[in-house]
């Protein structure tokens, strides 16, 4: 068990593991596919185990899987030896997710506060995630210091180890082909909405506020396809005149042709916006900084506020807001 690891070795199957891609790894890298299976199979040679099943296709074997969490820590660690030893301050690596409500507002007006109480040098580094889940798996393994997005219970206590903090409530509308029924309407209920087909972009069980939202005000015409984006999402609204969804109220459309925002009330639906961290080991010693600016940002923008009689939550998400308030 006495063992060196190379940590290029160790980069090489991280990258791969991600892209499921010798050659798209190696791209991203830098490097030619050629040192990049070198590398990977040197690592595999020094551990006594095949890390990746080649044929049809790159996937990890059950060892890859086992090893892909730890390596990434390892890469992690490597890093902030680094920065220890140079007495470099590493930026806050934040992962957001919940792209087609446009998180960047939110992160980009708290961010201008934590450059400030960073001494205004460059502190955050936001990046895509993928959902929850995916963001959940990276802070685990310490290749991301911070998440911002929706934060729900994972399944299996996957999410264990990891702490949240409210930020934001924001009020949604329902989006509609200007050829909807209720297209006309200055504002509507969901309850209206109950004729309607709720149209998710992405699988129905991964989206766990439009579920919610669903199972709460009887929407039980529900339709689900791939992310593949904000143009592709107004394309299927346009398409059936039957078909909503819930957008942001003030997250802008691409192209608003042809469509109808129209604000809900009674009750009005609120979307919780969370940071989310790992509480050990080694969180970021800018973390302090980066929830304080966050918090401030909330309370100068009244980013939370919440009317019990009047708005809407998801019951997971009203325990939230008794630290907060």
């Amino acid at each position: 068990m006495d063992l060196d690891l190379d940590l290029a070795q160790v980069r090489a199957f991280v990258t791969t593991a991600e892209t499921l891609h010798f050659g798209h790894a190696a791209a991203r890298l830098g490097i030619s596919q050629q040192a990049l299976s070198k590398r990977v199979a040197r690592l595999e040679s020094l551990l006594g185990v095949r890390l990746f099943d080649r044929e049809p296709g790159t996937r990890l074997t059950a060892a890859g899987e086992r090893f892909e969490p730890a390596a990434r820590e390892a890469l992690a660690a490597g890093e902030r030896a680094v920065s220890a030893a140079l007495g470099v301050r590493r930026a806050v690596r934040l992962d957001v997710w919940g792209h087609l409500y446009a998180p960047m507002r939110t992160v980009a007006q708290a961010a201008a506060a934590f450059t400030a109480e960073a001494g205004g040098t460059v502190a955050l580094e936001p990046g895509p995630g993928r959902d929850w889940e995916s963001v959940a798996e990276a802070l685990l393994a310490g290749t991301v210091d911070a998440g911002f997005g929706r934060v729900h219970a994972l399944p299996g206590g996957r999410d264990q180890g990891l702490a949240q903090r409210l930020v934001r409530l924001e009020p949604v509308d329902a989006v509609v082909s200007a050829e909807h029924p209720l297209a006309g309407a200055a504002e509507v209920r969901p309850t209206d909405l109950r004729d309607s087909t709720l149209w998710c972009p992405a699988e129905l069980p991964r989206l766990d506020f439009l579920r919610r939202f669903a199972d709460e005000f009887g929407i039980t015409r529900r339709e689900d396809g791939p992310n593949l984006g904000t143009d592709h999402l107004t394309r299927h609204l346009r398409a059936d005149p039957t078909r909503f969804t819930l957008v942001p109220a003030d997250a802008p459309l691409p192209d608003p042709t042809g469509l109808r925002s129209l604000p809900l009330t009674a009750p009005t639906p609120l979307y919780a916006w969370s940071l989310t961290w790992r509480t050990t080991p080694h969180p970021h010693p800018l973390l302090p900084a980066l929830l304080h600016a966050f918090t401030t940002t909330a309370h100068t923008h009244h980013w939370l506020t919440y009317h019990p009689t009047t708005d809407w939550l998801p019951p997971p998400d009203r325990p939230k807001l008794t630290p907060t308030l």
